[in-house]
């Protein structure tokens, strides 16, 4: 199961690109909405969320939780206390966390990110505590994965295939999806 958590003002291609690029590959994936049934994306297309946070059920089901970034998005979500108590159940499970865009600051301000490998969008560098910061466009570093931005979402959609199911996969779905 993949939770992507959605906050007013997300980013919708880095929500909705890896998502679609996650159920092509065969990934159960839940949109959870933070802040509310109904979320505004930062370009003000409301999005449906599959269910809201305060039906999220925590459980070894989850192999990866996702957070979209955009502004004010990811303000909505580092503000969240359920955000980060899924965030902090899937480092102890050692299930895959991955940020895009503005949201890796959400696990760099948590200390996640430290000694670990890192891309985000630029100006949120110093957000990223303790991160060596490598400027690509996706990252995986161990369980966590980050991305650059809303250009970087197909590559971030596939490093995250790739983490659930393997290179071949990821390929498979980027050459049907005309990618490569």
């Amino acid at each position: 199961m993949v939770y992507i958590m959605l906050a007013d003002g997300f980013e919708i291609v880095e929500a909705l690109a890896p998502a679609d690029i996650l159920k092509r590959a065969g990934a159960k994936v839940v949109t959870v909405g933070v802040t509310g049934k109904t979320v505004a994306a930062s370009c003000g297309i409301k999005v449906e969320a599959d269910i809201t946070k305060d039906q999220l059920m925590l459980s070894d089901d989850i192999e990866l939780l996702m957070l979209p970034g955009g502004m004010p998005g990811t303000n909505n979500l580092d503000a969240d206390s359920t955000v980060h108590k899924a965030i902090e159940y899937c480092v102890s499970k050692g299930k895959f966390v991955a940020a895009i865009c503005a949201a890796p600051k959400v696990l760099g301000r948590m200390g996640l990110l430290k000694g670990r490998k890192a891309t985000c969008f630029p100006g949120f560098e110093n957000d990223l505590i303790g991160a060596e910061l490598t400027g690509l466009k996706a990252v995986r570093d161990g369980q966590f994965i980050t991305g650059k931005g809303a250009g970087a979402a197909l590559e971030f959609g596939f490093a995250l295939t790739e983490a659930l199911y393997g290179k071949a996969k990821a390929d498979e779905v980027a050459v049907k999806m005309m990618y490569k």
